[in-house]
């Protein structure tokens, strides 16, 4: 990275920490997962998800949710690769995704609702 001139010197060894400044267009990538779960809704129905599998409806009952709320919901988790789904006949179940990013927002979660997770 380039050596960026400023303004003012602090005596703080601030150049150190601009070695590692994350660029840019990784920040922004950072900032879509975030941007995923800023909804509260979306939110629960993520945490449910890390704990186990379920269709539409049943997370729609849970979140007393229409089916078409719910779904637009889990099309935004899934296109971040948050959740994954899979087909049974005509259902579709959704689960927490098995990704570094999903895996670390759960345990995140966790840590900031100051709850353990039901499965342990």
């Amino acid at each position: 990275m380039e050596q960026k001139a400023l303004p003012h010197d602090h005596g703080q060894n601030i150049e150190r920490v601009l070695e590692k400044l994350p660029a840019q267009d990784d920040c922004m990538q950072v900032a879509e997962v975030f941007k995923q779960v800023s909804d509260g809704t979306r939110l629960r129905i993520f945490w449910l998800l890390c704990h186990c599998e379920e269709c539409v409806s049943n997370i729609a009952a849970a979140m007393d949710m229409s089916d078409s709320a719910v779904s637009h919901h889990l099309k935004v988790l899934r296109k971040g690769g948050l959740i994954t789904s899979r087909r049974d006949g005509k259902e579709v179940y959704y689960r927490l995704a098995d990704a570094g990013k999903a895996q670390l927002l759960h345990g995140a979660c966790e840590e900031i609702f100051e709850i353990t997770c039901p499965l342990n």
